[in-house]
């Protein structure tokens, strides 16, 4: 397991175990300065168990959005019940940092196997993103038509503006 991770890990376990949000240590290695989107994935025995990020940095420094964005993943993913405390020794994460969103005008420019994506509505203002390399998402066609679906907007019908980024996964 990574730093990265480690640092989920620690937030999750705090805010399930004590309802308090674990606190951004005074020394944080440099490369944790920076800012950026981060997404935390977590699985309970390989099966997704919750998934929340910012693709755009909101926090001080990616500590901070590791922390928020793990407690967020673990109890506010509203496609899951809240993480309970006897579950905590089956997780495992994943923290996607992003880099920043680049619009692009030709699909040809996408390859799901190295950029996530997010699609915007012009008119509803509906979006989604969904982040690089996941399972059963090969195909460019695959990739973006999951990203609509998940963002309820009718392509047909609205005029969509398409983003991609790299992300960069430490398990």
């Amino acid at each position: 397991m990574t730093y990265y991770c480690d640092l989920a890990q620690q937030a999750i376990e705090k805010y399930i175990k004590e309802g308090k949000v674990l606190s951004v240590p005074k020394e944080i290695p440099v490369e944790f300065k920076k800012k950026a989107g981060v997404f935390v994935t977590i699985f309970n025995k390989g099966e997704l168990r919750g998934c929340v990020g910012t693709y755009l940095p909101t926090k001080a420094n990616l500590v901070q959005e590791i922390i928020d964005n793990a407690i967020s993943a673990a109890v506010h993913d509203w496609r899951f019940d809240p993480v309970a405390k006897k579950e905590l020794s089956q997780l495992s994460y994943e923290v996607s940092i992003l880099s920043k969103p680049e619009l692009i005008k030709d699909i040809k420019k996408l390859n799901p196997k190295k950029f996530g994506i997010i699609v915007k509505g012009q008119t509803s203002g509906h979006s989604a993103l969904l982040l690089p390399d996941l399972e059963d998402l090969d195909t460019i066609e695959k990739q973006l038509t999951a990203c609509l679906t998940k963002a309820g907007i009718n392509s047909e019908e609205e005029k969509i503006a398409i983003y991609r980024f790299k992300a960069i996964k430490h398990r």
